[in-house]
């Protein structure tokens, strides 16, 4: 059997060597058809040699909608008009904790408390709200490990959020942070998002930043995001496919083909050896008989229970699912 030149130079990546940039980019541009399974297999024994720990994680959408930033593909925008998105403030301290508490019980120990908005400047009533509410789920879930999502933050805020149990925080780069202004939003800059990932490092929060495919970007740019998610140098991305939403201007983009999704996940673990890679949106909904596969092309976590607006599976139907993927570890 004949495999491409270019997957057989990764084959490095076992040794514990790197990748660099124009080797992702012959990947990239070159393999495909059938040799796209060689690169999926690779993948994987990557993943099993360097970070062979299976994740698992479910989040809840704690104040939705009326959201000031253009993101182009978010339904929580207050610039687009998206049928049936729920709006609402942060939710009540106890109606959190019951959220943590049914994920609990079926076994997760990572929980994401994810807001609508840009974030905070200043730590006014409702943001201590969130931190009383931070506190009420550390002192009740001890075990559990939360992980936050507010947006873009000062660093008083950041310095709030570690003193209150936060135990990683999510800022996704999206893409390409070159075309951040032309692919996802002009009314913040990525430069502020970096400055939020890095008070998280000054202040001992972990890192779960990475982005979505299917948004018009090229391949180039799907390299340029896996190597600087390498620079940045944090603990884990979760990888997200586009899910077209009416009312947002990307709602007419075509689902990215399964094939694709497959060698973008082999080409961040091979960039990234030893990082959580995390199928988020897109698994159960766009992806749907193709998800195993995916889950074989190098990650070694998934989100469960939902996504922000849109449905997700099961969190017994996933265990089940994961259950199955780790024969292959």
């Amino acid at each position: 059997m004949n495999i491409h030149p270019a997957i057989v130079n990764a084959y490095k990546v076992l040794e514990g060597k790197s990748l660099c940039k124009e080797e992702a980019l012959q990947i990239a541009r070159e393999v495909q058809g059938e040799d796209i399974p060689d690169l999926l297999s690779l993948a994987n024994k990557v993943r099993n040699r360097f970070a062979p720990s299976f994740h698992t994680c479910s989040i809840l959408n704690a104040k939705s909608g009326k959201c000031s930033e253009n993101c182009r593909f978010c339904a929580q925008s207050a610039h687009y008009d998206c049928p049936g998105t729920e709006t609402y403030p942060v939710l009540p301290p106890q109606e959190v904790l019951a959220a943590a508490k049914s994920i609990h019980e079926k076994g997760i120990r990572f929980f994401g408390y994810v807001t609508s908005g840009r974030g905070w400047q200043k730590p006014d009533e409702e943001f201590r709200k969130i931190l009383d509410t931070l506190d009420l789920l550390h002192r009740e879930l001890p075990d559990l490990r939360l992980c936050v999502s507010l947006g873009i933050l000062s660093e008083e805020c950041v310095a709030l959020l570690a003193e209150h149990h936060v135990h990683r925080y999510n800022m996704n780069i999206q893409t390409n942070p070159a075309r951040y202004g032309g692919l996802i939003a002009t009314t913040h800059t990525m430069e502020e998002k970096l400055t939020t990932i890095r008070l998280m490092k000054k202040y001992g929060i972990t890192n779960c930043t990475g982005g979505i495919f299917g948004l018009g970007e090229s391949w180039e740019d799907r390299v340029e995001m896996a190597f600087f998610l390498r620079e940045l140098d944090v603990e884990g991305s979760p990888l997200n496919i586009l899910l077209p939403i009416p009312g947002t201007p990307l709602e007419n983009r075509p689902i990215m083909a399964p094939a694709d999704a497959a060698k973008c996940f082999a080409i961040f673990r091979l960039v990234n050896p030893a990082k959580m890679l995390k199928f988020c949106a897109g698994r159960e909904t766009k992806m749907k008989d193709f998800q195993a596969l995916l889950m074989l092309s190098g990650l070694n976590a998934l989100m469960t229970g939902g996504y922000l607006t849109t449905r997700g599976r099961e969190i017994s139907e996933d265990e089940k699912f994961a259950f199955l993927l780790r024969d292959f570890a």
